[in-house]
């Protein structure tokens, strides 16, 4: 086993010193920073090129004004925090996972997960501390325990197995699974997973899942179907009693843009033409979404729903028959243009 000598390990706190320096402030001179560092400016100079081989874009310029200064680079090279930035970093990203920036969830929990790896033990309790008075003021997103959130990223990561209990009937069953994605919808984060007793895909509630483990049991990852896919078919349409299907006249873009994502599964049915999946607890809800789209639209199951637009019809028809605009002075209905006003006579 290779052991680095006290000249190296003085070398390696040097340049990562260097580097909180570089971060702290645009423009630094190099007898400022061989100050700081007790060195003198040759090997200042050293230490930049040690940073730059490792990816760090340190530019220098001479003259009045000149100094070393930490560019934007091509890649994302590590950062380098003090304990301070590191809880302000993991609370922010607790927040974000928590969904308080539309799209950011997912993110910000791969970088909770990569920041948790190599968070010192002494800071993780200040973390979750301060985490607890972080909410999101749209209140939308069930609220989960973040722990939670990253043991179940973690072993998505790792690829080990998870244990956890979820609700089955009256009763809290212990449940196996192999973890794959996580995934945030509007309001709820999932875990889409092998269940490895029903030997099949599962979609699981984290707000609903107890007792959360990562077992050291590494499983090889299978097949698997779109994971956000999955799981968004699943909000949209098996947890409620009720699911239909529609054709509407309109492309898959433009009605997107109109269902949220949890409310329906829009697929891609020709330019202007798509499916609409989505289900309610009443059929008569389901429709009235549809409808008030804007666009013409076919039912395609269930064959019950035909026969309830149908009903439906014949009762909005009844209901307008009776309704007769007032008529003008010649007896005629008025027509648009005339009712609107009369304007200055």
């Amino acid at each position: 086993m290779n052991v680095a000598s006290g000249d190296e390990r003085d070398t390696t706190e040097r340049v990562l010193t260097l580097l909180g320096l570089l971060q702290q402030r645009q423009v630094w001179t190099g007898p400022e920073l061989a100050d700081r560092l007790g060195v003198t400016t040759r090997t200042v100079r050293r230490d930049v090129e040690r940073l730059r081989t490792l990816g760090y874009p340190v530019h220098a310029a001479y003259g009045v004004g000149g100094g070393y200064r930490l560019g934007p680079g091509q890649q994302l090279p590590p950062l380098l925090l003090d304990d301070q930035e590191a809880i302000a970093t993991a609370v922010s990203l607790l927040a974000g996972a928590g969904g308080a920036v539309a799209g950011a969830g997912d993110a910000a929990l791969r970088a909770l997960t990569k920041l948790d790896q190599v968070l010192p033990t002494r800071l993780r309790h200040e973390v979750r501390a301060l985490s607890g008075s972080v909410e999101s003021f749209d209140g939308g997103r069930v609220p989960v325990d973040p722990t939670v959130l990253m043991t179940l990223a973690r072993a998505c990561r790792d690829e080990v197995e998870t244990a956890f209990g979820y609700p089955s009937g009256n009763d809290v069953r212990p449940r196996r699974a192999e973890p794959y994605r996580l995934v945030a919808s509007d309001r709820r984060w999932y875990l889409f997973a092998y269940d490895l007793d029903r030997a099949d895909w599962r979609s699981f509630r984290v707000d609903r899942m107890t007792d959360v483990s990562a077992r050291t049991w590494r499983f090889r990852p299978r097949p698997s179907p779109d994971a956000a896919a999955y799981v968004q078919e699943g909000v949209a349409s098996r947890v409620y009693p009720h699911r239909a299907r529609f054709l509407v006249h309109a492309s898959a873009d433009t009605v997107r843009a109109q269902i949220p994502a949890a409310a329906a599964v829009v697929r891609h049915r020709g330019d202007e033409q798509c499916e609409v999946l989505s289900g309610a607890a009443r059929l008569d809800a389901v429709l009235l979404h549809v409808l008030l789209l804007g666009h013409d639209f076919e039912v395609l199951d269930p064959p019950e729903l035909g026969a309830r637009c149908r009903a439906l019809a014949q009762r909005l028809s009844a209901a307008g028959a009776s309704f007769e605009p007032p008529p003008d002075g010649d007896g005629r209905p008025a027509g648009p243009e005339e009712v609107r006003g009369t304007g200055n006579e």
